[in-house]
């Protein structure tokens, strides 16, 4: 047990603090918008363009500008899955908020957000007929 670290209380007031915060943004974005369900399929009236739910769009979007994207959804899948048991990341020894250890994997991560975000608004509000793109406003 001697090489285990205490942790700070702190520290896990933070993360209950960031996950009572997020869990009430889910609630009162669910409460406040609606869910997009359509009415049941029919193969006589098929919607153009036919979207995926909000969550998924940006796998539709990437997809859409070939198929071999697929295999980037897939590994980024693979490289978050082994994050903790990538060689050459150093162990961070204290529980920290963005540790300077980290900064590599953190960069990535906030690329890759921001990648997910912008398709998913892209696929979302610039994609109309035949999915093309078109000007909303």
């Amino acid at each position: 047990m001697s090489e285990y670290l205490k942790s700070s209380p702190h520290f896990f007031r933070l993360i209950k603090w960031a996950f009572a915060l997020g869990t009430l943004a889910v609630l009162l974005l669910a409460a406040l918008l609606p869910a997009p369900l359509e009415e049941a399929a029919d193969l006589g009236r098929v919607p153009n363009p036919s979207k995926s739910a909000w969550f998924l769009l940006w796998m539709q979007e990437l997809v859409s500008y070939g198929n071999a994207w697929v295999y980037l959804i897939v590994a980024l899948a693979v490289v978050y899955a082994l994050l903790p048991w990538l060689p050459g990341l150093p162990a961070v020894r204290r529980a920290r908020w963005f540790p300077r250890e980290q900064r590599l994997v953190n960069v990535l991560t906030l690329l890759v957000f921001l990648t997910i975000l912008a398709l998913t608004l892209v696929a979302l509000v610039f994609r109309g007929e035949n999915w093309s793109l078109v000007w909303p406003f």
